[in-house]
């Protein structure tokens, strides 16, 4: 076994088998020390920082990714230059090679959802750490006396996602058959190869998880994989119950993102905030506090640092802990971004309500089987609904819709009906988007 493996095994091995924190006090403490060793010893290695001691994280400001890019320098302990990283980045996407490094930093590209790309940088360490940790989180315990023998085939992963990178293929291993699966090249051109490495275990997007579901049910597939894991968009229910019912598997989640690895199902099927490994502050969007925007401080990686950096995520908490135990915080969903919720004017005031994504797809899902596809996109006071759906389904759709102003205590919205249609798949889903807000509403949280 060669030393990168060996680091990854390590790093697996201690999170699977290794003491973690019992309790929230026990988690809260661990964090309290690596944070402050953070702070100490790799905080100051960055230009932006190197003459300031800071010895708490409130000390500083919360940031975003305009100023993750604004000074990117500054903020990483390699003296990469972004317009250096930038260009190596986009020479990958537009030559789909995405092997070459500065150094032995990974360089990677964000997708731009919110209309803002990102780079991100992972040296080799860390590569080798992020592997170890994710593997000890994603892989059902049912395979890893596979992972473990020597003489028993590899495990087989199928993964497709928009870009490929050093950071995935670092999953790669004599123990583990890694294979990418480029969402360009289409769901068509990728049956073959994917029946004939039959994965035990399937990644990517829920749009694809549902595509490959699709084709598994018209007899064009055939393939038996014993773990789903769905990435990078948020997995609705339908998306979960489609998936299930073609593989016979329920799909687990990995929130992973450039700034971080965030959260993942565990076997009783709880989605946690990977806190043991990285520090979440809640920003509350509600007054129940139970829906927030996560400021993460990653104190693992130590090339481009994530400190206090505020996502555009919507995450609500689970009612009650999850039956594993775990002190890590259970989220019942990622519902999806902030530019994802809708806003209306409360009807009795000026005073403006949001209407969070997972209110609307719970319109359509109590419309049932007759919304089999949907878009809603707000434009003021009027609500763009694009619809796949049954004869009928708009008038199920409106019910549903009246009942939720007359929960939320909102002005109705003039609901527009057209048809839904299909994106690419390599483009990340976005069921609900705000266009324009109404007319002198001003929203915040």
């Amino acid at each position: 076994m060669g030393a990168e493996a060996l680091a990854i095994a390590a790093h697996f091995a201690r999170t699977r088998w290794g003491s973690a924190p019992a309790t929230r006090d026990a988690l809260e403490t661990h964090q309290g020390r690596a944070l402050r060793r953070f702070l100490r010893e790799v905080l100051p290695r960055a230009p932006m920082y190197r003459d300031r001691r800071v010895r708490d994280l409130s000390e500083l400001p919360v940031m975003d990714k305009s100023a993750l890019m604004g000074e990117f320098d500054a903020r990483n302990t390699r003296g990469i230059r972004l317009e250096d990283a930038m260009a190596l980045a986009l020479r990958a996407e537009a030559s789909r090679d995405f092997t070459p490094t500065i150094g032995d930093v990974t360089v990677g590209l964000s997708s731009g959802t919110s209309g803002n790309r990102g780079v991100f940088l992972v040296s080799a360490a860390e590569r080798r750490r992020w592997a170890g940790i994710l593997l000890a989180r994603a892989l059902p315990h049912a395979l890893t006396p596979r992972l473990l023998t020597p003489w028993a085939p590899p495990i087989r992963v199928a993964f497709f996602l928009r870009a490929n990178s050093n950071l995935y293929e670092t999953l790669g291993s004599r123990r583990i058959r890694f294979a990418f699966f480029d969402l360009l090249a289409g769901v068509e051109a990728a049956l073959p190869a994917l029946l004939a490495l039959r994965p035990d275990v399937l990644v990517g997007t829920p749009q694809l998880l549902r595509a490959l579901a699709a084709e598994q049910r018209a007899g064009r597939l055939d393939i038996r994989p014993s773990h789903i894991l769905s990435v990078a968009e948020v997995l609705e229910a339908q998306d979960a119950a489609a998936v299930e019912q073609a593989f016979g598997v329920r799909p687990h989640q990995l929130y992973q993102a450039t700034e971080g690895f965030l959260g993942y199902t565990c076997a009783h099927g709880g989605l946690h905030l990977n806190e043991r490994f990285v520090h979440i502050e809640p920003q509350w969007l509600d007054d129940a506090h139970t829906r927030f925007q996560p400021v993460v401080t990653d104190f693992t990686r130590e090339t481009q640092l994530i400190v206090r950096y505020r996502l555009n995520d919507v995450l609500r908490l689970a009612d009650a802990p999850c039956a594993c135990g775990s002190p890590e915080r259970t989220l019942a969903a990622i519902e999806g971004r902030c530019d994802e919720v809708l806003w209306l004017p409360a009807r009795d005031s000026a005073r403006a309500v949001p209407v969070f994504p997972d209110a609307v797809r719970r319109c359509m899902a109590l419309a049932g089987p007759a919304v089999r596809e949907f878009e809603v996109v707000q434009q003021g006071m009027r609500w763009h609904v694009g619809l796949a759906a049954s004869p009928g389904a708009q008038v199920l759709v409106v019910r549903a819709m009246a009942e939720l102003w007359a929960r939320l205590g909102v002005r109705p919205p003039e609901l527009v009906f057209g048809d839904w249609q299909a994106q690419d798949l390599h483009l990340k889903r976005r069921r609900v988007r705000l266009a324009q807000l109404p007319q002198g509403l001003s929203c915040t949280f």
